[in-house]
């Protein structure tokens, strides 16, 4: 696959660095900033160009004829948009993404979506890393406590991640003993277990410690029990909500919760929390400097459920989620994308840190698998990945269909989570037979392996026989 990346920030350089390390893919990565290109050639396989991105001379040089997949990701929403167009009449262009952070764009949907516009703008996926943040946020404040949550099959399953706190009640006990302590009907499978940043495959005799952090899948409507037993005590929902920053992503968030929340945002800048104030019609909103200790003491913050930071400096963010978690606040998450500050906020009490590019490039990566993957998801800083693949054919051109899941030949670093056959999900077990048009969830603890599993569900690929024990 042959991929033109526009903009070398953030979102950019996580995509390079991404596709690079795959056997099939040929990434070429445009921007203005030559210095920043060099360090990226320095130390990826890649292609670069200086220019601007979306001039036609530029996009020629770039081999965007011979590119199967246009990424436009600068910080110009006009570029990016400008770019794809020039890519969909010059080369016609099999796959045009386009980053758009602008509310005045977004809130015009007829203009990227042909279903409802033949003249839209033809950009096939529109990605915008604000409201992605604020989707991701929202999911973590509806299961309190939870590390990482991830929908798949449209909603029909959840993958959450959680840490297992000493004096659980699931804390010493096996995997295999887990069902017992779970109320009739409910039903989860546990498909990996991250101890002190190793990773442990979750086989039937492991036994759960203090710490770990559990990823597992179920129903959602099954979650919320899932979570009671497994942790140290009852995590009250968020009432009490304080947001640092008041750009896209904070105000966005504001007037989601406002109407069953009590929010309060503190915005640094007098203009923006003036237009802000305004929009709003619930939340407090406080101008000043969230680094300000004096001032989150007079803001309450030791009666504060959660302390949200999402202001446009990583610094900022840390420093002020450390201090409000001294200050008595329950939980903190902060916005950080700086790759290097992230072992700082393990060592700190930052209870989650999330980047809006690795979240970005989450939803970006099933379009860059082969095959017939619906989703994938990195998790863990890019170190695992969830997918979900749809088991097409039939048993005489699939490796899969028909067969038991011991008897497929997956990789050594991968667990099947479960199955969804229509509207029913169906937790996986060695003897679970897969039929056609099957969606299967899987987890693999080494991201890599992603182009083995989709060879698997290749309908055209040869059968094979061998058998491999299912974890």
């Amino acid at each position: 696959m042959n991929i033109v990346i526009l903009g070398a920030g953030q979102v950019g350089t996580s995509l390079a660095e991404l596709l690079s390390s795959g056997d099939n893919q040929s990434v070429t990565v445009v921007d203005l900033d030559g210095a920043q290109l060099q360090r990226l050639q320095d130390r990826l396989d890649i292609r670069t160009v200086q220019g601007h991105a979306s001039h036609p001379n530029i996009l020629e040089q770039a081999g965007l004829e011979e590119a199967d997949m246009l990424i436009a990701t600068t910080q110009n929403d006009e570029t990016n948009i400008i770019a794809c167009q020039f890519a969909h009449v010059l080369y016609k262009t099999q796959t045009k993404i386009a980053r758009v952070r602008s509310p005045a764009y977004l809130e015009c949907p007829s203009l990227f979506d042909r279903s409802l516009n033949l003249d839209a703008l033809p950009i096939d996926v529109l990605i915008s890393p604000e409201v992605l943040m604020k989707n991701y946020i929202l999911q973590l404040i509806e299961y309190p406590g939870s590390l990482q949550v991830v929908d798949f099959a449209n909603g029909k399953v959840r993958l959450v991640a959680f840490r297992a706190h000493a004096g659980g009640p699931l804390v010493g006990k096996k995997i295999r003993e887990i069902k017992q302590y779970l109320p009739k009907g409910v039903e989860t499978r546990i498909v990996a277990i991250y101890r002190r940043n190793e990773v442990v495959m979750p086989t039937g005799d492991v036994t759960i410690q203090a710490g770990d952090e559990v990823f597992f899948i179920a129903k959602p409507d099954h979650i919320p029990i899932i979570i009671e037993e497994l942790r140290r005590k009852k995590i009250n929902p968020s009432r009490h909500i304080i947001i640092a920053g008041g750009g896209n992503i904070g105000f966005s968030l504001a007037q989601e919760l406002e109407h069953n929340h009590n929010v309060k945002v503190i915005e640094h800048n007098m203009q923006r929390a003036r237009t802000i104030a305004e929009s709003l019609e619930q939340t407090i909103v406080v101008q000043g400097d969230v680094s300000d200790k004096s001032l989150l003491m007079e803001e309450n913050l030791d009666e504060a459920d959660l302390y949200i930071a999402v202001t446009n400096k990583d610094e900022t963010n840390i420093i002020s989620s450390m201090m409000a978690k001294k200050l008595g606040t329950t939980r903190v998450i902060a916005l950080v994308n700086n790759q290097n500050y992230i072992e700082l906020t393990q060592l700190n009490s930052i209870d989650i840190a999330i980047s809006a590019d690795e979240i970005t490039t989450s939803h970006l990566l099933h379009y860059l698998h082969e095959g017939d993957t619906v989703k994938a998801f990195t998790l863990r800083r890019g170190a695992a990945e969830a997918i979900e693949l749809v088991a097409h054919g039939s048993e005489n051109n699939s490796q899969v269909i028909g067969k038991r899941l011991i008897d497929i030949p997956w990789p050594n670093d991968i667990t099947v989570g479960c199955i969804v056959r229509g509207d029913e999900v169906i937790i996986a077990h060695r003897d679970t037979v897969i039929e056609a048009e099957d969606h299967l969830i899987l987890f693999l603890t080494d991201r890599h392996s992603a182009d083995k599993v989709t060879e698997l569900f290749n309908p055209d690929k040869p059968k094979t026989s061998w058998l491999k024990w299912f974890k």
